[in-house]
């Protein structure tokens, strides 16, 4: 099943931002062989024109407001209403991940300015735009990071690894069958080892239906636990000891200085100087190369496609998670 997520108009799809500019995102163009998108402007479709005056977050004792403070015009409800729309039928879609414009006071999901008062110079804060907001909102359990953030590797694998494991999730639960919810268990069992130890153990427990709920109600615990998974990068050290289990399979069949130079990526990983990615891309040509069913079968050594695979980092947000 094709991921499907929503993003911003103006990160490649429409010349809509306020300035009549399109921006170019890197990990956009690189996700649209493999994803459906849907895209929309908040600003342009609540009636405001391409291009056309910059609007602002207002957040005073009065509340959080959207204005344009050039023509004095007061946009909170007009944004409102098209959110609630749009939310709507997003959630008919099942949309499995966001990619939000960064700053955007609209679209904004973090570091978006707010101000006292509209035809005030300095900031007061930063927090959500208005559209961003009502997403946040009324999708807790979905992937959701601005163009901004995806440029670092780090936050990027996480994205994309929870993005492909979701749409995964999602095929199978529309087929309802706790024997899929176990296999699907099954084979990501080392994925979820590397990230999130006490939620892998959980939804071991789910998989295996040992309450014998209805099969409903399974899917829908397990996949309220599922987002626990991804909520922060795979923890170096869980990391490393799934890489070492899977190099005790192989590690008699090659060469000792292949042994040396597999030892060393794995060292550069933990040191933070190379993306999980790398070190998993290596372990899959060995896992292939002689064939071992098991390790093949699990999703940690290719949680997503590998030409999505990407080592340039940016550096921002490298501390900070949804």
């Amino acid at each position: 099943m094709r991921p499907v997520i929503f993003a911003s108009k103006c990160l490649g799809f429409e010349n809509c931002r306020w300035n009549g500019m399109i921006l170019h995102s890197e990990i956009v163009e690189l996700l649209r062989p493999y994803v459906d998108f849907i895209s929309a402007c908040p600003e342009k479709e609540i009636g405001l024109g391409v291009p056309r005056a910059p609007v602002r977050v207002i957040e005073n004792s009065k509340g959080v407001f959207l204005l344009q403070p050039s023509t004095g015009l007061d946009l909170t409800e007009k944004m409102d209403i098209f959110s609630a729309a749009i939310i709507k039928t997003l959630k008919k879609r099942a949309v499995d991940a966001f990619i939000l414009k960064e700053g955007s006071p609209s679209c904004g999901c973090k570091n978006v300015k707010h101000y006292a008062k509209a035809e005030q110079k300095n900031t007061t804060t930063k927090s959500f735009g208005l559209f961003g907001q009502k997403i946040t909102e009324n999708f807790p359990f979905t992937a959701l990071e601005d163009e901004g953030r995806l440029t670092n590797f780090t936050i990027r694998e996480v994205f994309l690894t929870r993005l492909f494991t979701t749409a995964a999730f999602r095929e199978i639960r529309t087929l309802g069958k706790i024997k899929d919810l176990a296999a699907f268990q099954a084979k990501n069992k080392l994925l979820f080892l590397a990230y999130n130890e006490t939620s892998m153990r959980k939804l071991g427990k789910l998989a295996a239906n040992g309450a014998k709920k209805r099969a409903e109600e399974t899917y829908k615990a397990y996949a309220e636990e599922l987002c626990n998974v991804f909520k922060n990068p795979a923890k170096p050290g869980a990391a490393v000891n799934v890489l070492q289990h899977a190099f005790g399979y192989f590690s008699k069949e090659i060469s000792i200085e292949e042994k040396a130079h597999y030892l060393r990526q794995l060292e550069k990983y933990k040191k933070g100087s190379l993306p999980l990615s790398a070190v998993t891309l290596l372990t899959m040509a060995y896992i292939t190369r002689f064939k071992i069913s098991y390790l093949l079968e699990q999703t940690f050594f290719a949680p997503y496609p590998e030409s999505l695979v990407t080592i340039s980092d940016s550096g921002r947000g490298r501390d900070s998670y949804r």
